[in-house]
């Protein structure tokens, strides 16, 4: 393969990659899960212990501390306080998988000069396999959040089973501006502080930690700017309310995410070639 030669920028070459990469993204994936936590006591423990201690100091803070209360909750007691810790979580899930992508991104072939120089690899899959990995530990997440549901709440509604439909949009969004961070990251090597001060800000400008109708009415469009806010409401809905998604908005936000997908992989074809010469 050359590494200076044209890349296709057809959706189809994608499809045809990953497929035939499938057992690579696996391993890799492995690899990646099982690296990270690697030589601790705990291990994959890890995954499920970390957010459960996120969610253990936020709903400290901010049901304890400010004593806030999601609108709709019984007023104070510790069904009040479980009832914000659960709502609380399904934010930081959405907003984690997102995070993940995004901060890992710009660091994606710099991190791995050996893939672009000494050997024939698919860059492409790079992204994907981040976000492999943020499914697993959003996965581990979900599973502590439905022992919680369960305890302390009730048996989850059904359309609790809609909720991969729902994150389909936000994925393929994530790995669109992924690819375009990871060719960002070759070429400007600030980009990857940029982004960890930027994901930082969308979760609190967006609704992970209040409810969107208690907000002014003239901050409500800043807020539903933000990708994740459309989302966060939607994982809720069929989440914790047991409410059906909104097929048309989820529609809506496809179509925009498959357009930043494909551009993020064309502009990411276009400018590979150019990361053996700077790396």
């Amino acid at each position: 393969m050359n590494p200076h030669a044209a890349q296709s920028i057809s959706l189809l070459t994608l499809v045809h990659s990953l497929w035939k990469h499938r057992q690579l993204l696996g391993q890799m994936t492995k690899r990646e899960v099982i690296g990270r936590y690697k030589g601790s006591f705990l291990g994959l423990g890890w995954s499920f212990l970390n957010p459960l201690l996120m969610l253990c100091v936020y709903t400290f803070v901010f049901s304890v501390v400010f004593k806030a209360r999601w609108g709709g909750s019984p007023e104070g007691g510790e069904e009040s306080k479980a009832m914000f810790a659960i709502v609380l979580f399904v934010g930081m899930i959405v907003h984690g998988v997102f995070a993940e992508i995004l901060n890992r991104a710009p660091n994606l072939i710099t991190g791995n000069v050996n893939y672009v120089k000494k050997v024939v690899f698919p860059l492409e899959i790079l992204p994907v396999v981040t976000a492999n990995v943020a499914l697993f530990h959003a996965l581990a997440s979900l599973v502590v959040w439905l022992l919680a549901y369960i305890v302390f709440i009730d048996v989850p509604h059904w359309n609790i089973l809609l909720f991969p439909v729902v994150m389909l949009p936000l994925l393929l969004l994530g790995l669109g501006v992924a690819w375009f961070l990871a060719s960002f990251g070759v070429f400007m090597r600030d980009i990857g502080p940029a982004i960890s001060i930027i994901t930082m800000v969308m979760m609190f400008l967006s609704p992970v930690f209040f409810p969107m109708k208690s907000l002014p009415e003239e901050i409500q469009p800043l807020i539903m700017a933000n990708p994740l806010t459309f989302i966060i409401e939607q994982a809720r809905d069929v989440l914790i309310w047991g409410r059906a998604p909104d097929f048309q908005g989820l529609l809506c936000y496809t179509a925009v995410a498959l357009i930043v997908f494909w551009a993020g992989f064309a502009w990411f074809q276009k400018t590979r070639k150019g990361f053996s010469d700077v790396l």
